[in-house]
Formats: C-alpha cells, structure tokens, sequence
C-alpha cells in the first residue's frame, strides 16, 4: 500500500508535524495581531511579543488536538469520501481548522491582549475576518506546505537509514 510520504506517518511525527504548523501559525498571526493591535512595531511591542507569544503556543498546541482537530476531522468527514485525492483532504481539513482556530483564537487573543470587557465582541466581529483570511492563505501557501516538506525530508532520512541498514545486513 501506498504510505502517505507529506503526512506524519505515527505520534511522534504527529507531534513534530503539529509543533511545526503551530509555531509557524502563532509566530506569524500573533505577531500580526500584535503588531496591529499596538499599531506600530517598536522595542516594547517586540517584548511584549517574547512574553505573550510562548502563551499563545501553550494555548494553540492543548486546543487544536483536544478540540478544533477534532471538530475539523468531523466536518471534513462530512465533506469528502474516500475516494477524494489528497488536495481535497488537505484543503477541507485546512479549511475546518482555519475556521476553529482563528474563530477560537481572536476571542482568546482579545482576552489576553485587552483582558475580559465588554467589547470582546465588537472586536471579534471587525478582527475575526480579517484573522481568519490571513490565516487561510498563511496555513495554504506556506505553513502546510512548509510542514508537509519536512515531513518528506524526514521520511527519506529514514527510507536512507533503512536501506543502509539492509544493506550492511547482507554484508
């Protein structure tokens, strides 16, 4: 059978797989929404990012297992059958999850930034489409892909590693 060689292939490389996409997402989208946020890009900004930015990766990487990757493997069930290529699993599953995360992670991210106020959903309302397009085009162009990479790279390493294995054991 043909292994999937762009996907993680068990636990371990799920977990590199998901702390890549993670890092990636919270470094460019929190950075954009602080960045935005304060207005301007200066020596207390790119402190506050040192400090609020690791948060966000705590946040990200306990919610999108435990709740938006499930919820974006339910949808994309509904969506696709088994006989859809990988394009089309990739781009519900990056679909469903741009959706939770960003819808999920403004209300957060407004939490964290600006603390429990009234406004929370005056700003979700004018921050959320805007998060959730950047998101989409970020997680399409290039952090999938970039992820999806590494996953080849390593996937070859150890193809390398086996076959040497092999080799020296007919030796």
């Amino acid at each position: 059978m043909h292994q999937e060689k762009r996907l993680p292939k068990n636990g371990k490389e799920g977990a590199i797989f998901g702390a890549i996409i993670v890092t990636l997402s919270v470094l460019m989208m929190g950075s954009i929404n602080i960045i935005l946020a304060a207005g301007e890009f200066n020596k207390e900004v790119a402190m506050n990012m040192l400090i609020v930015l690791p948060i966000i990766w705590v946040i990200v990487m306990i919610i999108e297992p435990v709740a938006i990757g499930r919820f974006a493997e339910f949808l994309s069930s509904k969506f696709i059958s088994q006989t859809d290529g990988f394009a089309a699993r990739i781009m519900f599953r990056t679909i469903f999850t741009v959706l939770g995360m960003s819808f999920t992670m403004t209300i957060v991210g407004d939490i964290i930034g600006n603390g429990f106020t009234t406004e929370i959903f005056a700003n979700f309302v004018q921050i959320w489409p805007r998060n959730f397009v950047i998101a989409l085009f970020l997680e399409s162009v290039v952090i999938q892909p970039f992820a999806r990479f590494v996953m080849v790279k390593m996937h070859a390493a150890q193809d390398r590693k086996a076959a040497v294995q092999t080799n020296t054991q007919f030796i």
